[in-house]
């Protein structure tokens, strides 16, 4: 089995509308639909938390953490180091 490097975590389109513009700079399009990827998620509380990483203006490694309720999350898939994120075309 593989390690996983990371999370694809797709939210609800309402959860995006109510979020707004601080969750913006944070979500990708993709062939599977709008998403966030992060390098952790924290199912546990009673929020779900979901870790990004990143750089900052310096080019220094930075980690964010967002919190948003569970309700909000569609659905969450893995993404493992050995292929890439995505769906190719027949």
């Amino acid at each position: 089995m593989t390690e996983t490097s990371s999370y694809a975590v797709y939210l609800f389109p309402q959860a995006l509308e109510a979020l707004g513009e601080p969750i913006k700079p944070y979500v990708q399009e993709g062939p599977g639909g709008t998403h966030i990827v992060c390098a952790e998620i924290d199912v546990s509380g009673p929020l779900f938390g979901l870790t990004l990483t990143g750089r900052d203006a310096q080019g220094r490694s930075s980690e964010l953490e967002i919190m948003i309720p569970h309700a909000m999350v569609k659905l969450v898939m893995s993404i493992h180091s050995e292929h890439g994120f995505g769906f190719k075309q027949a």
